[in-house]
């Protein structure tokens, strides 16, 4: 199986995809926002057919929805939709984490911790997008060292619905820097109980974790 942590190089269809999902996630565009077909193919420089397949991939996602006769809109944010993406996070990537920390390779335990500094880097610099593309790579390689293919193709199937929701708390709050140190220390707990081989220790800071983070948006909401 291939996960979207590990596309091939990006088709017209690939970088609609990828240019909307960034502004979805950032909140450039809206919950509730129309998806209108000409606009992004204008917007986009892109032809209809790859915006087309573009908006499908977002429906699939949870990112857009269809609605009779109305066309494409950004999915809404609600407080049914963050207990369920949280629900479904706390089995998904705690797993993930106690498989990880009985499978992972030094090469796999080292690039975890490595990732956990460029985090803490990114921070400090205020570089949101390196923080971001590190965030990916933190489970994408998650994803290898649990070692089940099943989870390395679900996981980054919710990876942006995760990452749209922790722009929306970031402005809720203010500040995105509060929120990073929390996954910081999330990052740093579960790369250091996968290195030492503690499978509970790994599935508790990730559960604590996201436990945390709907408690926050569940408030904000």
């Amino acid at each position: 199986m291939n996960s979207k942590f590990n596309r091939p190089p990006a088709s017209l269809a690939d970088k609609a995809y990828d240019e909307l999902v960034t502004r979805i996630t950032r909140l450039e565009l809206q919950p509730g926002s129309v998806l209108a077909e000409k606009s992004l193919m204008e917007g986009l420089n892109i032809g209809r057919t790859p915006i087309r397949e573009a908006l499908q991939r977002l429906a699939i996602e949870g990112l857009a929805v269809h609605r009779l006769n109305r066309g494409m809109f950004v999915s809404e944010i609600t407080y049914s939709n963050v207990q369920e993406i949280y629900e479904f996070r706390s089995l998904i990537d705690g797993h993930a984490c106690r498989l990880a920390a009985t499978r992972a390779t030094k090469a796999q335990t080292d690039e975890l911790l490595k990732i956990h500094y460029s985090l803490v880097e990114a921070t400090k610099r205020n570089d949101i997008d390196t923080y971001v593309h590190r965030d990916r790579d933190f489970y994408r390689v998650l994803c290898a060292a649990c070692g089940n293919a099943f989870i390395a193709e679900t996981i980054p199937k919710i990876f942006n619905l995760h990452l749209r929701l922790w722009f929306y708390l970031s402005v809720k709050i203010g500040t995105w820097h509060s929120i990073a140190e929390a996954h910081e220390m999330m990052t740093r707990d579960v790369a250091e109980a996968i290195a030492q081989r503690d499978p509970d220790r790994a599935e508790i800071a990730m559960k604590n974790y996201i436990s945390q983070r709907q408690h926050d948006l569940r408030r904000n909401i």
